[in-house]
């Protein structure tokens, strides 16, 4: 039974349709992370403003996104937008704009966390270098920024690849519901392959994880020399 349960992976295009799957899961993770990025960045530096308005409405963003949960957040895009507004939208593209809002508001966070991290004086060499505000930021405070901020962001991306496996209850065809659909298809011939199916899909998310978040250690030690 052990034999046929892992057979099930190589029977037809199982496990070529589970790395379909996957790849579907994957790209959406990556459009919203590098959309995540480039709006967290402006987001972040918003949210160091001094205008007190602008801060406090960044505020109430960034914890709103915190609070909701990302599925009630799909659900309320996928099917909500969809009735309400007579918006049609697939399952992909709520799945990429709920990610990219939540993505936004931790990135934005992180920046945000990075700019005032970096001390007053640092700010003070430089002008008493000579430097002027736009040579400060260029030569400065953006390097000692993204030392601090990579790190974080490329977890932030680990995290998100994770966390898109919700969107298999939008309907999207991604490595779960392919799972699903080759476990109802064999319930009978071969009734143990859930066993085997998800211990793939856990390995396979693994391979993708782990790497990135070497990649993660590895900078933070450099850095922190």
């Amino acid at each position: 039974m052990q034999d046929l349960g892992i057979k099930v992976l190589f029977m037809g295009e199982n496990f070529k349709r589970l790395l379909e799957g996957l790849w579907v899961t994957v790209s959406i993770s990556l459009l919203a992370v590098v959309l995540s990025i480039i709006l967290g960045i402006f987001f972040g530096m918003i949210m160091t403003m001094k205008n007190q308005v602008i801060r406090v409405v960044s505020k109430i963003y960034l914890e709103f996104i915190r609070i909701m949960p990302q599925l009630v957040l799909l659900f309320l895009v996928y099917f909500g937008l969809t009735k309400s507004f007579g918006i049609n939208l697939s399952g992909e593209v709520s799945a990429v704009i709920v990610f990219t809002m939540w993505g936004t508001a931790e990135m934005g966070d992180l920046v945000r966390g990075a700019l005032i991290s970096i001390p007053r004086h640092q700010y003070e060499s430089g002008a008493a270098l000579g430097l002027d505000k736009k040579q400060i930021y260029r030569y400065i405070i953006i390097p000692q920024t993204l030392r601090r901020l990579i790190p974080l962001a490329i977890n932030l991306t680990t995290r998100m690849i994770k966390t898109t496996s919700l969107i298999v209850l939008i309907g999207v065809v991604e490595v779960l519901k392919v799972a699903q659909q080759i476990i109802e298809a064999n319930r009978y011939t071969v009734p143990d392959s859930a066993l085997w199916i998800y211990a793939t899909i856990f390995f396979l998310y693994f391979l993708i994880c782990w790497p990135i978040s070497l990649l993660a250690k590895k900078l933070e030690k450099v850095w922190e020399n």
